[in-house]
C-alpha cells in the first residue's frame, strides 16, 4: 500500500505547495546562485505538476476553487498593503517629534514585526499575522489619537475591513467541502511526488538562508500549513 508521507489534508499539501513554490519563485535570483538546477524552467514544470495533480485527483471544481481562493487573497493583499503602506508613513511623519510614540505606535499595529515581510516579500502570512494584530490594538483611542494628526478614517476603517474579510473568509473552508478524498495509489503517489519536491525546496532554502529566520519562513511547510489551518 502506497502511504502518505505528509500529515495534513491533501488540499492543503497542495496550497502549501503552490505557496512554497510562489516563495521561491521570488527568492529566485538568490536561490540560483545556489542551485543551479532551480532554472525557470524547473519552476515552471513544477508548478504544472502542481496544477496537474489538482486537476487529475481533486477534480476541476477543485482546481477552480483554488484559482478563485488566490484571485481573493491577492485582491485582499493589494488593498491592504496599498493602505499599510500609507498609514505607516504618515505614522512616521506625524509622530517624528514624538520618536518614542512613533515606535510605540508601530510595534502596538504589527509594522515592526511584520510590515518587511509583508510588503517587500510578499508574505501573505505575514500580512496576515499584522492585520490581525492590527485589528487587535487599533482601540477607539489609538484612532483618535492617528487621525487627529490627520490621517483619513477611511483608510483606518479600510485595513480594519481586509482584516475582517480574512478572518470571515470561508475560502479554504469550503475548499475542503469540494475536495475529492482520494483512494488510489496512483493518486497517492502523485500527491507524495509533489510533497518530496516541495520539502526538498524547503530544507535547502531554508539552508542557504540561514541567519534570516524571516526568509526561512517563507519556505516553513509546517508553519504555512498552520497558517491555512487558521492555527
Amino acid at each position: 500500500m502506497n502511504n502518505r508521507r505528509y500529515t495534513v489534508k491533501d488540499v492543503e499539501l497542495i496550497i502549501a505547495a503552490s505557496v512554497i513554490l510562489k516563495n521561491a519563485i521570488q527568492n529566485k535570483d538568490f536561490l540560483q546562485t545556489k542551485r543551479s538546477t532551480w532554472t525557470d524552467a524547473f519552476f515552471k514544470q513544477l508548478d504544472l505538476e502542481i496544477n496537474q495533480t489538482v486537476q487529475t485527483y481533486l477534480g476541476l471544481d477543485s482546481a477552480k476553487e483554488l484559482r478563485q481562493a488566490t484571485r481573493v487573497v491577492n485582491s485582499i493583499q493589494e488593498s491592504a498593503l496599498k493602505n499599510l503602506s500609507e498609514l505607516k508613513i504618515q505614522i512616521s511623519e506625524d509622530f517624528k517629534k514624538v520618536p518614542a510614540r512613533r515606535a510605540e505606535l508601530l510595534s502596538l499595529l504589527g509594522f515592526t514585526t511584520y510590515y518587511t515581510a509583508a510588503n517587500s516579500n510578499h508574505d501573505q502570512e505575514a500580512l496576515i499575522d499584522l492585520l490581525f494584530e492590527f485589528k487587535t490594538n487599533m482601540t477607539p483611542e489609538i484612532k483618535a489619537e492617528i487621525m487627529e494628526k490627520g490621517t483619513s478614517e477611511a483608510t483606518l476603517n479600510e485595513i480594519e475591513y481586509c482584516a475582517d474579510t480574512l478572518k470571515e473568509s470561508d475560502v479554504v473552508q469550503e475548499f475542503h467541502k469540494g475536495s475529492k478524498k482520494l483512494l488510489t495509489q496512483e493518486a497517492i503517489g502523485a500527491f507524495n511526488e509533489i510533497y518530496d519536491k516541495i520539502i526538498s525546496i524547503c530544507k535547502l532554502s531554508r539552508n542557504f538562508y540561514r541567519g534570516k529566520p524571516v526568509k526561512q519562513d517563507l519556505f516553513s511547510f509546517n508553519k504555512i500549513t498552520k497558517a491555512i489551518n487558521g492555527n
